[in-house]
């Protein structure tokens, strides 16, 4: 029984040790050495699998550090490596030399790169290990290259797209500007280096560190900043300074200024944050990326994408380059606006400057042709980088230039009322014949509302109907209605008007609301909501697409931004009926011939329209600032509805002051 068991246990460690003594196959050793080249394991690739042949020509650099180099400068990735095992078991000798067709695909940087590859095995021993190893040249990493072969990538740049407006002109453009420089030789560092740098909004270390730069010569050009194309004054300063010079370079352009910047923004240098946002999206830190408006909310669809080419630079006496690998730009997307910059420029022009918004709008189509906020700032100032110093004096200007005031909301005022009325005309509370035998400024339902009371600013003969109080923008006869409408009348108006819900726009705005929480609770709070005030507040494009429905029989289209959206489309419907809007379109043309906003009664177009005043009070019935509202129209071929809010008009004659601006933009 024991010798048995001896001869099992020899029998098995016989086995053992033939299992052991069993070499690795060259196929074997490829497969081992093809699964690390797919996991980039350089260093372990040459450690262990190449032969001291190869290893003698090509060192570590060449091999381990040059491979990660070119992986990385390539951007290689999705590394696939395939081989055919002969049919049958194959036995080898040592002094064979097999060799294995290998099939190589990967990704890069300019799209795949594919080849066939003959790998050589040969039989040897490193150190103590006798096996299979591989022959490596540098072929193994692009097809026919050689160890003195430089490998290069060029950036094949894509166009950003352009926007445009709805005549095709250019509102931002991949156009040229102005790279400011210094040839050295002829520039007086020590006398003219400070003039310079109050001329480009530098410093003077600033300049003094560009020239001092290792590679400048005294006739090099030494770039110093760049400045927009129409940033003339700028560029006839400073080549008065001798040495000082330019060159044209291609940038982004805003030919409208400040006019259009908070609609179409600007770009600019990606940063950290923008980057650490978007780098999953093929963003690098060399890239420009949309900083404000358009350009920031539409940046991946303006921005295109960029080539690329690899290519091996031979060291034959041509110094040939062979293309590797080519991936075409593909340029961003242009895109047209329906707004008619002329018509945004002239009305930014008639803002002068003041704290506002305005906006314009066609009633049958819903194209937005005006789109503006007052003040503003210069995009092509921002798109060449502006300085810190003028960064922070734009933040700090009471007037607020940096803040688009189109896509926020502020209380309507008495410009809401032809609204209110038209509420009212279709729930049959207000009969435009009733009038009202009103006594004095100031009026209060009764005792019950304390120290709330409705005042207005014109006492016009009683008794007051509808027409009266609109052409005279009576809160008095408006409140009354009110009261008689009710809170749920008057809150399910406003929401069919858009109210509570968010504005079906391209460009994001903030909704317009009745209240804070969608409710009214006091009838203090009813009648100031029927006038605009109380917690109410509107948008601006909304506001003025609130009057369509008394110029198209009760309806109200959806606004609409891009010229390839659908137009006319049905947003609200039903609102008003035809003879009720013709009643207030009536009214509405009183206003301007008789009435509130009789500075729009001008001889080159016939206007009609409401105007609108809200006060913004410091304190219980203490007067504040007042922003100022007008809502107008060509009465007889309307080409679009113009709404304008001017801030804090106090001072400037009411709202009057908006209706003469309006005015001035629609006169022929």
């Amino acid at each position: 029984m024991k010798k048995w068991r001896v001869l099992s246990i020899f029998l098995i460690l016989i086995i053992a040790l033939a299992a052991c003594s069993k070499k690795d196959t060259p196929e074997d050793r490829l497969a081992s050495y093809t699964k690390l080249w797919k996991d980039a394991e350089f260093t372990k690739m040459y450690e262990g699998y190449l032969s001291d042949a190869s290893k003698d020509v090509f060192g570590p650099d060449e091999y381990i550090d040059r491979t990660t180099k070119l992986y990385k400068d390539l951007a290689i990735t999705d590394v696939q490596i395939k081989f055919k095992n002969p049919d049958e078991d194959k036995k080898y000798k040592k002094e064979d030399q097999p060799e294995f067709p290998v099939q190589i695909k990967m990704e890069t940087v300019a799209g795949p790169i594919e080849f066939e590859k003959k790998v050589m095995m040969t039989y040897g021993k490193s150190g103590e290990e006798e096996n299979w190893f591989v022959e490596w040249d540098p072929s193994f990493n692009l097809p026919n290259l050689t160890m003195n072969d430089k490998v290069g990538v060029s950036k094949l740049p894509s166009k950003r797209g352009e926007i445009l407006d709805r005549n095709g002109s250019p509102l931002a453009i991949n156009g040229k500007g102005y790279e400011a420089g210094i040839v050295p030789e002829k520039f007086n560092e020590e006398k003219d280096a400070e003039r310079l740098a109050k001329i480009l909004n530098t410093t003077p270390d600033y300049i003094k560190k560009q020239l001092n730069q290792s590679w400048v010569k005294p006739d090099q050009f030494v770039p110093i900043k760049k400045v927009a194309s129409t940033q003339n004054a700028i560029v006839e300063k400073m080549i008065e300074v001798p040495g000082v010079t330019y060159t044209q370079v291609e940038m982004r352009e805003y030919p409208y200024g400040e006019s259009l910047s908070h609609l179409v923004g600007y770009i600019g240098r990606i940063n950290a944050d923008e980057l650490e946002k978007v780098k999953d999206k093929g963003y690098k830190e060399t890239d420009l990326i949309g900083k404000r408006g358009l350009e920031q909310l539409l940046d991946e669809q303006l921005r295109g994408e960029d080539g690329a080419r690899i290519y091996i630079e031979k060291t034959n006496e041509n110094a040939e380059k062979i293309t590797i690998a080519e991936k075409t730009a593909v340029d961003g997307k242009s895109l047209s606006l329906t707004i008619d910059a002329d018509l945004q420029q002239k009305t930014f022009k008639a803002m002068d400057g003041e704290a506002g918004t305005a906006t314009a709008i066609d009633p049958k189509t819903g194209e937005v042709l005006v789109l503006t906020s007052s003040p503003a700032f210069d995009p092509n100032e921002f798109v060449i980088g502006v300085s810190a110093s003028h960064y922070d004096k734009l933040s700090k200007d009471p007037l607020q230039p940096l803040l688009n005031r189109f896509a926020a909301t502020y209380a309507p005022g008495s410009a809401i009322k032809p609204i209110t009325a038209a509420i009212g005309l279709e729930a049959g509370t207000i009969k435009p014949e009733k009038g009202y035998t009103i006594e004095g400024k100031r009026w209060k339902k009764d005792e019950s509302w304390g120290n709330f009371g409705v005042t207005r600013v014109y006492t016009p003969p009683n008794p007051i109907n509808l027409k009266k109080a609109i052409v005279h923008s009576d809160n008095i006869y408006f409140a009354m209605e009110a009261i008689e409408m009710g809170k749920k009348t008057l809150i399910e108006g406003f929401k069919k008007f858009g109210f509570e819900k968010d504005i079906p726009f391209s460009y994001p705005l903030r909704a317009s609301q009745i209240s804070n929480d969608v409710t009214i609770g006091t009838e203090a709070q009813l009648v100031d909501t029927s006038y605009g005030q109380g917690q109410m507040l509107m948008n601006i494009v909304h506001l003025a697409s609130s009057y369509s429905p008394l110029l198209t029989n009760g309806k109200m289209v959806k606004p609409v931004l891009f010229a390839d959206e659908t137009k006319s489309e049905i947003w609200k419907e039903g609102l008003i009926s035809p003879e009720n809007a013709a009643i207030l379109r009536a009214d509405l043309r009183e206003v301007v011939t008789k009435g509130s906003g009789k500075d729009a009664d001008i001889p080159s177009v016939k206007i009609s329209g409401k105007t609108g005043t809200a006060e913004l009070k410091s304190g219980q019935d203490k007067r504040g600032k007042e922003n100022g509202f007008f809502v107008g129209y060509q009465t007889d071929e309307t080409a679009y509805i113009m709404a304008m809010m001017i801030e804090s008009i106090e001072d400037n004659g009411g709202s009057g002051y908006v209706v003469k601006k309006v005015a001035e933009v629609m006169a022929e």
